[in-house]
């Protein structure tokens, strides 16, 4: 291994990588795409020679060889919230474990159009197939329907729908557990495969438990939308048998709520315990410390990448309860 095979500066190529590993360019070009049919003791070679010599891929010409760009496309919708932008992040990593990359889109969920317009620039790039982050029931439907041809995975659709669902249903176990029977619920917006998985889990729970579903608001995630609902949930709880405990869809609606709460005399969880869902890294540093559930998100990326591709992946954690300071037997 030469440093002279290269110079200084100079755009290493498949040639310069070809004579420092005493290759041929046709046995470079098959390490670099992952064929099968090459001894352990070249790969390792060749690999070698590419990182010594700081040998970039070029994508594109590997797109002629190969026709794939090796490459994911993302369709995301608001990259401001917690869940899309750790999605998103996670997918990239679960792509490059892959050996992929992957392209973003951003697009309004909400909107078919928006999301269709998304997915053909991501689809006119090359872009191997498609994950779909937070998806609408209809968008994702429209989107399938128009390209049937195309891989589509949704993060949290399928198996990872289920582990939704079961992490909503802990945190309403757990409620039941510290002896709350009046149980009220802060739900994400109707239309998103999310939402719906969340709150199915806690009427499943609810229902499990025999307990009757408490009174019910719908937020659209934020924390300025858990906030502007403390007035009406405020008053519930003043009510005369209101609920003395409240499950929110996420943690940033729990925050809000938590803030407007604080700002109208009640005490959280002395008055009505609140519990949330994601496990936002602040959600510990809320005051109080909120209670909540936690996803393996990393392993739903690499199931959703696994899908997309065809491969296997093994089966991410369970969802995992996180108590903290939020929540308590009622008075």
């Amino acid at each position: 291994m030469d440093d002279s095979d290269a110079a200084p500066g100079a755009r290493v190529g498949v040639r310069d990588v070809a004579r420092a590993a005493g290759v041929s360019t046709q046995t470079v070009s098959r390490v670099i795409n992952q064929h099968p049919n090459i001894r352990p003791e070249t790969r390792d070679r060749v690999l070698r020679v590419i990182d010594h010599l700081g040998y970039r891929v070029n994508n594109a010409a590997r797109t002629l060889g190969t026709r794939t760009t090796r490459t994911l496309g993302v369709i995301a919708s608001d990259a401001t919230l917690y869940g899309p932008a750790v999605g998103i992040a996670a997918l990239e990593a679960a792509a490059r474990d892959a050996g992929r990359w992957i392209a973003t889109a951003y697009a309004d969920a909400s909107v078919e159009a928006s999301v269709r317009d998304a997915a053909d620039r991501l689809l006119a790039q090359g872009v191997d197939g498609l994950i779909v982050l937070a998806p609408h029931a209809a968008t994702l439907t429209a989107l399938t329907d128009a390209h049937p041809g195309v891989a589509i995975a949704a993060l949290h659709t399928g198996s990872g729908a289920e582990r939704q669902e079961a992490g909503a249903a802990l945190a309403i176990s757990h409620l039941v557990a510290l002896g709350h029977r009046r149980i009220g619920r802060v739900a994400g917006p109707g239309e998103w495969l999310e939402a719906r998985s969340r709150e199915a889990g806690m009427l499943r729970a609810l229902a499990d438990a025999g307990v009757e579903p408490g009174p019910r608001w719908s937020g659209d995630w934020t924390a300025a939308d858990g906030a502007a609902l403390a007035p009406a949930i405020v008053a519930e709880v003043r009510t005369a048998g209101g609920p003395t405990a409240i499950a929110a869809a996420n943690d940033q609606m729990a925050l809000g709520l938590i803030a407007g709460l604080r700002e109208a005399g009640v005490d959280v969880p002395g008055d009505v315990s609140i519990v949330g869902f994601d496990d936002n890294p602040d959600a510990a540093y809320y005051r109080p410390a909120l209670t909540t559930v936690g996803l393996d998100l990393r392993g739903e990326a690499r199931r959703a990448v696994a899908e997309v591709l065809g491969e296997a992946a093994s089966v991410p954690a369970p969802p995992r309860l996180v108590v903290r300071a939020s929540t308590a037997p009622p008075r």
